[in-house]
């Protein structure tokens, strides 16, 4: 009898996911279209407590319409780092009205932390990697820490950098679904025809990748889409889909 109590007190801190986890879901919906696979997905509850990530950007509206297809009661976190587009604000409050995404939750950067890391609210002109740790990776890491899954818009042709991108992976044993990974731009125009989606304000002067009002510009014929963002310093990435070492905490 004292064994079985002791068994029952102990607390179980293994990864809602593993490896394993994400190879099986990989094999399984491999080829499987990409609503269906959301549908059996939500309809198992095989991805726990989830919630999609959406930044608002220019192709953001194609999966945000797809998750509400599926299951419009699911969350939808936006980090707001309070240097965003106002054109992407209100982008974001249409596509969550007319999509009938009825769970939105907005996340914006530590009051204290930008005190004392970015007072002047200029770390992005000469430290942008750590103007990105401040205002987007650790606030999107509090809205991610009771969740056992999420979901995210990246594709491979964005740039070199999202190459051989799996529908299914694992960060910091958590699952990650990638439910257009392998969608190509032509694809993404389809649907925005197909469903009439609203198209963000922005992308018709010519921004293709928008994030960060200060660290974004228009992208020139012929260029990566995501050479706007960032221009002249040797960045891609924010920083929420570059995972540390195991056990290694961002440098905030």
């Amino acid at each position: 009898m004292g064994e079985a109590l002791r068994k029952i007190d102990v607390i179980d801190t293994a990864p809602a996911f593993a490896q394993a986890d994400a190879g099986a879901l990989n094999a399984r919906f491999a080829g499987t279209d990409t609503l269906e696979m959301l549908e059996t997905l939500f309809a198992e509850g095989a991805l726990g407590n989830t919630a999609v990530v959406s930044s608002f950007g220019t192709e953001s509206a194609v999966l945000l319409h797809l998750v509400a297809r599926a299951n419009p009661a699911t969350p939808v976190v936006f980090v707001d780092t309070l240097r965003m587009f106002p054109e992407t604000l209100a982008y974001r409050d249409t596509l969550l009205a007319e999509f009938g995404l009825r769970d939105s939750r907005t996340i914006t950067p530590d009051p204290a932390m930008l005190a004392a890391k970015d007072a002047q609210a200029l770390r992005w002109s000469y430290d942008p990697d750590g103007c990105c740790a401040i205002r987007k990776v650790e606030p999107l890491a509090r809205a991610k820490a009771g969740l056992d899954s999420w979901i995210s818009g990246r594709k491979a042709f964005q740039s070199q950098t999202r190459q051989n991108i799996a529908r299914f992976e694992i960060e910091d044993g958590r699952l990650k679904v990638n439910p257009l990974g392998d969608w190509v731009k032509a694809d993404l125009d389809a649907y925005f025809a197909a469903y009439a989606l609203p198209r963000h304000p922005l992308e018709a002067e010519g921004y293709a990748s928008i994030g960060c009002q200060p660290c974004t510009s228009k992208v020139q014929p012929g260029e990566d889409p995501r050479a706007g963002r960032w221009r002249g310093w040797d960045k891609t990435e924010c920083g929420i889909h570059v995972p540390g070492k195991p056990g290694e905490e961002p440098a905030f």
